[in-house]
């Protein structure tokens, strides 16, 4: 398995470099985010540790471009930034997961193999359409559309993992779906994110499907998950 560590302060990455090795992983290092970017596009990495600050191109930047160029590697980012917003906007980025330093090794470490675990994104993947109301998911594709009757029909580009959360979700409408279930769903057993992950997607998802005007449809059901279509008992 080969990792690219991208950050700025020789003195982490040198030792974790080692750590990651002793693990039986092949690691290049990069200490700043321009030498970072080209090595993740020329080369076939299994794994990216970005840095979120770094002089010039920051790890967030790198991590943007990389999915806009269509790169589906797997990112996790090392940060001192630790509000619901800061991961919100990592996530948004294209990052699949986020450890706040300072950060125990074992940690690192366990989310390195959950991250690795995960099954390469198959080219042929059957089409799945969903529907509620006005909203319509093409989960294969990572599309929605919504809209249509009163307000023109747009369409949502989804991340892989708010696909995957929206179509749980509206295959279960005006059920309650608890924070265990959708973990347990979606990132599966063996992979669960850290605690602000849901929250965090939650507040991304929303933003993209529950435009103004438009019916709110994702409610949250304090202390226990979500339910999707029915605001009863939600707020």
């Amino acid at each position: 398995m080969r990792i690219l560590l991208v950050d700025d302060e020789v003195e982490l990455t040198e030792p974790l470099s080692r750590v990651l090795q002793r693990e039986g992983y092949n690691v290049k290092i990069a200490h700043d985010g321009e030498t970072g970017y080209k090595l993740a596009v020329d080369g076939e990495f299994d794994l990216l540790i970005l840095d979120w600050m770094m002089p010039g191109l920051s790890g967030l930047e790198m991590c943007r471009k990389l999915r806009e160029h269509h790169l589906t590697t797997p990112v996790l980012f090392l940060t001192a930034k630790d509000t619901l917003d800061d991961r919100v906007e990592g996530l948004d980025a294209g990052a699949d997961d986020y450890l706040v330093k300072p950060f125990e090794l074992r940690e690192l470490l366990a989310r390195v193999r959950a991250l690795l675990r995960r099954p390469p994104i198959r080219e042929e993947v059957p089409t799945t359409i969903l529907q509620y109301r006005d909203l319509t998911l093409d989960s294969a594709n990572q599309i929605a559309k919504r809209g249509g009757d009163i307000l023109p029909e747009r369409t949502i580009e989804l991340s892989e993992k708010e696909s995957q959360i929206l179509s749980y979700l509206m295959q279960y409408p005006d059920q309650l779906l608890t924070h265990q279930q959708i973990y347990d769903t979606v990132w599966g057993t063996s992979a669960q994110p850290s605690s602000n992950a849901l929250a965090a997607q939650m507040r991304l998802l929303r933003r993209k499907v529950e435009h103004n005007g438009e019916t709110t449809l994702i409610h949250t059901v304090y202390g226990k998950g979500y339910r999707f279509g029915s605001p009863s008992e939600s707020v």
